[in-house]
């Protein structure tokens, strides 16, 4: 099978929407979790720095993921290496800095690993088979 016959096959297109699917659940998660602080800050409570730039940094590595998603959907094998990479990376980054002690508070580390679910979900789709066949070599 050559390359593109792999891309158009029904079931690589398949599998690269519900990539989609997780990612834009992730883009949607990480909004709720700016969304919450941006309400915390208004009615008073404390926010921190690091819980705006997180927050802010999470939205818009989704937005980042889902427009990579899109491009190698379409056949784009830098997108593509870039979404297998992130898919991995930002789970791992997202619980690692939320287990350091004091960093940020439970309710926000709670919130925090509900996208990193997301993405992680979408890690499998991305690195499974079925993808990496549609982009040897």
């Amino acid at each position: 099978m050559r390359t593109t016959d792999h891309l158009t096959h029904p079931g690589t297109q398949r599998a690269f929407g519900k990539a989609k699917i997780f990612i834009a659940a992730y883009g949607a998660l990480s909004a709720a979790v700016l969304t919450t602080v941006a309400i915390l800050a208004i009615t008073g409570h404390t926010v921190t720095s690091f819980m705006w730039g997180r927050s802010a940094a999470v939205l818009a590595s989704a937005a980042v993921t889902y427009w990579l998603t899109v491009l190698a959907a379409r056949g784009a094998r830098g997108a593509y290496l870039r979404v297998r990479v992130i898919s991995i990376v930002m789970p791992l980054a997202i619980i690692g800095v939320d287990l350091i002690p004091g960093v940020t508070t439970a309710w926000f580390a709670m919130l925090q690993a509900t996208c990193a679910l997301a993405i992680a979900a979408a890690a499998f789709i991305v690195n499974g088979s079925r993808l990496r066949a549609a982009f040897p070599g």
